[in-house]
């Protein structure tokens, strides 16, 4: 009874509707009575009813599909349910109920019951029929906009219900065919798709939202069947549909797309069909920013698996085609090779490979010929990336034993290959480690690293230099991996060119800024140094015990000592002693010790190493006198023993040292210079003094730091006998300073306090002190005498009297020298001595060469010590500065005397000595030596190298730690190390300025560039000049004066240098400033342009002006920095750069034009030769400021014809002079000299191409300039020569190719190209 009162009310609201073409939505009551008559089935009581009333199926349509389109989400949703519940229904005429229109408000409700929650989804493609509602209903919204009614919130609606409906429409599917309605299909496709994205927060639950994607998936395999047609063309549909999920960020719709799509890998041929287009699809349509390409990436390679392998084969193909497409596409095929070759199987063919099939047949070495051709690409992001690429699968394929094989032979270095080729592996390599980019150069390392393992080590020489001077690299990260590149190599093969580059290029990062690259420098010289010499001289013992008892008589000492310690062990520690390395190697111990990360192993490795060699020579029957130990063993030992003392044998040292004191007790060396052995035949055994001289400075120093541990008898004994040899005066200088070092502290060993060390210390000081003023005081009486006695004989005397006299004399002088070193040493060593007998001795000294009325009266030599004895000499300046250091009432009086030598000195090393002192003398007395800091600087130009070298370090050292000013001529006195002759210096000048300084005063460069102009060119009418600081002599001498071409070139570098340095903003105002100080000045007759200098300063301006450095940087290159995710910060310059000088460069050049049309008047009035430089700058600012330029032109037409007119004119006068240059210097033959009577008709049609070309380069300019403006075209204009030039109709066209390759044919222009 309930049942019929149901289906009469549904009946009766049908009804009432009948006949209404746009029937009102029925309620949800008569929604829900639908429902409960479809869930008992009782249908055909409803069928009955409606027949009954002559009353169709189909009008059950037209209200439920209102009902589907109307807004609360609910009652749209719970209409969608009783519309396929009717087509589920027993006995339902499908075909009646089923129609496209009410299916597709079916779809719409769908999607707006999914995204009550969500708005975020992607846009809807399903078609909406616009309803227009009844006037008299009380509800007025328009359904299109339901999807924000504020109505549609959560309370009212069931997840559930969506479950239920979905469910339902996986069965109706199996009902409807969708073939004849491909709309509909479409519209059904696209709707499933977003389900997964918009009612991702509708679900409640995630097992809600598990099974609404797996319906989802149902009814995307549904579609695929072929009654809803053809399964190719549905599937491509329902391929593209998911492509936005599959390419989304990581969800569990991304995830569920692409499991749906990787499923339809076993579907019939149709759909597999479609699945193989589905990669090359989405990597069109792959974003181009970093993170979501990876995350398209990793999709595109989830497909590629599951087809087939020939398939496969086909889109690597296409890959490697698209690696020559536009950059978007070639950097997603850098990343899609990658993971080709690292996910398929077999790259090389390595599994398959036969004797017919070349390696052009295996698709790996297709994507490893892509890689190499992107590592030259011309986008610097490209580049980075297909080197960073080349290098994980350098990495990977280098595993395999049989695959590292076939990528030695693509690299060409596999058999007979050569990768130093032109073109070759190593060719490329050295290019892209010197590249402008960061990221390419960091990636070039990286490769080169992995290159290393896969070849053994065998590394081109110039490459590895380049890895070397990357690890002085101004950014962190490219020296980090330098290091890396480095160790690798080092850590691979262990040769002699490896070896050196490593402890030339990485010890030296120990006083990096950078704390990490300190600890991985460290780190690195702990594994590759210490560790290695420890493990190669753990097995010392056992090789000597096997070897001993072996007849070895055919093996040299060398060969013996290369067999006992491999992997050049030996010449590792030769070179830790080198001098441009054992300073780092000292600091790097120092931090390693305090850190307590010295192993007692380097202890031992070393004196085995020592004993060993010590062994072998003993075995061969060399006399022991002979023996040195290997270069660079005791060093070591001696820096790590500050750490390791108690590792170290007494007996060990005691031995050695009684073995070299022995040595020289027995007068074997008598003099620092080479002894001759009595072996001659035998080179390796020649001992060479200062090798001893240098072990027994080592040895004093281990012993100096082991001294805590020795007993006290031993240190006292050993005291006495340092003592006696000081005493002495007879050893080699390296060794003064060890044995005093060794002597205070084994005094403070013995002594039982401090007070009571000083004393003792005192004691010896003032003792050895006493002696060294006799024999320093004898020496000079003896000299004087000398030169008095050879005064009475007139001619001198000689023979065997002479001789013998000579000899004393030289060994005189050899303890004099000695004597005074060590008065020097002994200042350091113990400052509080008594000093007032030796002062006068010095004076007398350094006085000796003085020749002034008041020196002549002072007691002391007839002659100059500096020609008798410049060693002697030399050595008393040096002493008196270390005097001075201690003293400071004594470095006021002395440090002019300093000063004049300085400046009068010939000899090289008595300059190079006084600069180091005037170095410690600045620290110590800043305000003393600060007035001296100019007279310093002329040791800039010294002649010696060594000299300007040392001053430039010494003085670069000081500014940076703010002892000295860049104030007065300071400045522009290094700017000539820039140009220096030595390499050395100017490298090192380039790291000053380009490095050092751009950090430290990065407007140093700005405020003194034009005065650099005018004092490069010694030219004295700018206002910032200082006339009082220097001599006429001196600025001619710090001047670069000359019109020469050298002269002219060594400017410019200066000044390129500098402008490298400034920020965008500061070029824009040397721009101004130039035009504003030397320009205008020359046009307002302050600057003489008559006068040589004066004419100099004003080429210089015009060369200066249009140079390509002073320019701002273009912003032409901005897709390829975008491109460089890795330097994030080249975006922010440059769009930093193009806010600052967008307003500023218009205001700039409208002041500048005018006095560039003013200046070039007044050289025209004075027939000046600069116009030529004139008119050159003048078209390189047309044509680089032509944007800015055009608002003046068109304000100004007049000179707009006068610009036209002048540059045509300048251009046609020089073509003309290269045509005249060239038949000049054309040679004649006798054909020529019988048709001299063409030669003027030649002359006359070179003349008119002339004519035509600078025309065309006129117009090629201004054409630029014009571009995009209302200005006049230049054939209505009054200018003669242009407007017969300018041509109209289709001959413009003609022209305007004819103009392009003018313009690319002048020299002139080459300067302006930047690409």
């Amino acid at each position: 009874m309930e049942m019929e009162e149901t289906v009469s009310r549904v009946v009766s609201e049908l009804e009432e509707h009948r006949g209404n073409p746009q029937p009102p939505p029925l309620s949800e009551q008569i929604l829900t009575d639908l429902q409960l008559l479809l869930r008992h089935s009782l249908s055909e009581s409803l069928y009955d009813e409606l027949s009954s009333k002559n009353l169709s199926p189909s009008s059950l349509n037209p209200p439920i599909a209102s009902a589907m389109d109307s807004s609360p989400p609910h009652h749209s949703l719970l209409a969608s349910d009783v519309f396929l519940s009717l087509l589920l229904s027993p006995n339902a005429p499908v075909f009646t109920l089923f129609t496209p229109i009410s299916f597709l408000s079916f779809l719409r409700s769908l999607r707006r019951s999914c995204k009550a929650h969500s708005h975020s989804g992607p846009a809807q493609h399903a078609p909406q029929p616009r309803k227009r509602k009844r006037a008299g209903r009380p509800r007025a919204r328009n359904p299109q906009n339901d999807d924000d009614s504020p109505d549609a919130g959560p309370q009212q609606h069931d997840p559930g219900l969506l479950l239920r409906v979905l469910e339902k429409l996986v069965r109706v599917m199996d009902l409807i065919h969708l073939d004849r309605f491909p709309e509909t299909l479409k519209s059904l496709i696209q709707t499933v798709a977003e389900i997964p994205v918009t009612a991702q927060d509708t679900c409640g639950s995630a097992a809600q939202y598990s099974n609404l994607l797996g319906l989802c998936s149902r009814v995307l395999n549904a579609v695929l069947e072929p009654e809803h047609g053809e399964p190719s063309d549905t599937a491509a549909e329902v391929l593209k549909s998911l492509c936005s999920l599959v390419l989304m960020a990581k969800s569990q719709a991304r995830t569920f797309a692409l499991g749906f799509v990787t499923s339809l890998g076993g579907k019939r041929d149709g759909v597999k069909k479609a699945l193989v287009n589905f990669p090359r699809y989405l990597a069109v349509k792959a974003p181009e920013k970093a993170e979501p390409r990876a995350l398209a990436v990793d999709s595109i390679m989830e497909v590629v698996r599951v087809v087939e392998d020939e398939e496969q084969i086909a889109f690597v193909k296409y890959v490697v085609q698209m690696a020559q497409g536009k950059s978007s596409l070639r950097l997603l095929a850098v990343d899609l090779i990658l993971n080709l070759v690292m996910s398929l199987k077999n790259p090389l063919g390595v599994e398959s490979l036969d004797s017919e099939s070349g390696l052009s047949e295996v698709w790996g070495v297709w994507c490893l010929e892509a890689l190499v051709k992107r590592c030259s690409d011309v986008s610097g992001a490209i580049r980075a990336r297909a080197l960073s690429t080349l290098a994980q699968l350098v990495g990977f394929l280098g595993r395999g034993e049989r695959t590292s094989v076939v990528l030695r032979e693509f690299m060409g270095f596999g058999k007979g290959g050569d990768g130093n080729v032109e073109g070759g592996m190593n060719d490329m390599l050295r290019k892209r480690c010197m590249d402008d980019k960061a990221a390419v150069r960091k990636a070039a390392l990286l490769l080169v690293t992995n290159l290393t393992s896969l070849l053994g080590g065998a590394i081109d020489e110039v490459v590895l230099k380049t890895m070397g001077l990357a690890c002085s690299d101004p950014l962190i990260s490219m020296r980090k991996a330098a290091i890396a590149a480095l160790s690798e190599a080092f850590r691979t093969f262990s040769s002699e060119t490896v070896i050196t580059e490593w402890l030339h290029s990485v010890p030296r990062l120990i006083i990096d800024n950078e704390s990490s690259i300190q600890e991985e420098c460290e780190n690195m010289f702990q594994e590759l140094v210490l560790d290695r010499i420890s493990i190669a001289a753990s097995a010392t013992s056992s090789y000597s015990e096997f070897s001993s008892n072996r007849k070895m008589k055919g093996k040299g000492i060398d060969n013996e000592m290369e067999m006992l310690f491999p992997n050049g062990i030996l010449y590792l520690l030769r070179e830790i002693c080198n001098g441009e390395v054992s300073p780092w190697v000292k600091k790097i111990c120092t931090n390693l010790g305090k850190k307590k990360r010295m192993n007692h192993k380097i202890v031992s490795a070393l004196q085995n190493i020592i004993g060993a060699s010590e062994s072998i020579w003993l075995r061969h029957s060399m006399p022991i006198e002979k023996w040195t130990a290997p270069p660079g063993a005791w060093f070591l030992l001696s820096e790590v023993s500050t750490f390791l003392s108690k590792a170290i044998d007494w007996e060990f040292l005691h031995h050695h040292w009684q073995l070299l004191d022995k040595h020289e007790v027995e007068g074997e060396f008598k003099s620092p210079f080479v002894q001759k052995n009595a072996f001659a035949e035998e080179e390796s055994i020649e001992c060479n003094s200062v090798a001893w001289a240098s072990d027994r400075v080592f040895l004093l120093q281990t012993i100096s730091n082991v001294s805590v541990e020795l007993p006290p008898e031993p240190a006292a004994d050993l005291a006495h006998n340092l003592l006696k040899r000081v005493e002495q005066f007879n050893m080699h200088s390296t060794e003064v300073d060890a044995h005093l070092k060794a002597l205070k502290t084994l005094c403070k060993r013995k002594a039982s306090n401090l007070e009571q060390a000083e004393a003792l210390v005192l004691k010896w000081v003032q003792q050895v002190l006493s002696r060294a003023s006799d024999i320093i005081e004898k020496f000079i009486s003896e000299n004087s005498e000398q030169n008095a006695q050879g005064s009475f004989f007139t001619p001198p005397r000689s023979g065997t009297r002479k001789g013998k006299k000579s000899a004393a004399m030289s060994k005189s002088l050899s303890k004099a020298v000695t004597a005074i070193y060590t008065v020097g040493t002994l200042v350091i060593v113990c400052p509080s001595a008594d000093m007032s007998n030796i002062v006068p001795l010095l004076h007398t000294i350094i006085t000796s060469g003085s020749s002034g009325p008041k020196l002549n009266k002072l007691p002391g030599p007839a002659t100059s010590l500096q020609q008798e004895a410049p060693s002697f000499y030399i050595q008393g300046w040096l002493a008196m500065g270390k005097l001075c250091l201690a003293d400071g009432k004594l470095a006021k009086n002395y440090i002019p005397l300093f000063v004049q030598e300085l400046e009068k000195s010939e000899s090289a090393a008595l300059r190079n000595n006084i600069v180091v002192m005037m170095a410690d003398f600045c620290v110590r007395y800043t305000a003393l030596v600060d007035c001296y800091i100019a007279k310093i600087t002329r040791c800039l130009l010294d002649p010696c190298e060594l000299v300007r070298r040392q001053t430039f370090i010494l003085l670069s050292r000081l500014l940076q730690r703010d002892y000295v000013k860049w104030r007065g001529v300071l400045f522009l006195r290094f700017l000539l190390s820039l140009v220096d002759e030595s390499e050395k210096i100017r490298q090192l000048a380039d790291f000053l300025f380009g490095n050092i300084l751009k950090v430290k005063s990065p407007l140093l460069a700005y405020n003194s560039f034009v005065e650099a102009v005018f004092v490069l060119n010694n030219c004295h009418v700018h206002n910032g000049h200082r006339e009082s600081q220097g001599s006429q002599t001196e600025r001619q001498l710090f001047s670069v004066r000359g019109t020469d071409e050298k002269s002219r070139s060594k400017r410019m570098h200066i000044y390129i240098s500098l402008l490298k340095q400034m920020a965008p903003e500061h070029l824009l105002a040397t721009f101004a400033k130039l035009c504003a100080e030397i320009l205008a000045a020359a046009s307002d007759g302050l600057l003489n342009i008559e006068d040589a200098t004066g004419q100099s300063v004003l080429q210089d301006a015009f060369q200066i002006l249009g140079c390509k450095e002073i320019r701002i940087p273009s912003t032409r290159a901005s897709s390829d920095s975008a491109d460089v995710e890795e330097e994030g910060g080249e975006n922010g310059s440059a769009a930093r750069g193009k806010a600052i000088t967008q307003a500023v460069k218009k205001g700039l050049i409208q002041n500048t034009v005018p006095i560039f049309i003013e200046l070039k008047r007044l050289l025209e009035t004075k027939n000046s030769p600069l116009i030529g430089s004139l008119m050159e700058c003048l078209r390189v600012i047309l044509k680089d400021y032509k944007n800015e330029i055009d608002d003046i032109l068109v304000a100004d037409k007049q000179l707009q014809k006068e610009l036209i007119y002048d540059i045509q004119k300048y251009e046609a006068a020089k073509a003309k002079a290269t045509v005249a240059e060239a038949e000049g210097t054309k040679p004649k033959s006798v054909g020529q000299s019988k048709n001299n009577n063409k030669l003027p008709s030649d002359s006359r049609v070179a003349s008119a191409m002339a004519d035509a070309a600078a025309a065309a380069t006129a117009r090629s300019v201004l054409r630029e300039i014009n571009k995009g403006t209302g200005t006049p075209t230049l054939g209505s204009l009054n200018v003669p020569k242009v407007k017969s030039c300018t041509g109209t109709g289709n001959s413009k066209h003609v022209k305007r190719v004819d103009v392009i390759q003018s313009v690319m044919k002048r020299q002139s222009f080459d300067s302006d190209e930047e690409n």
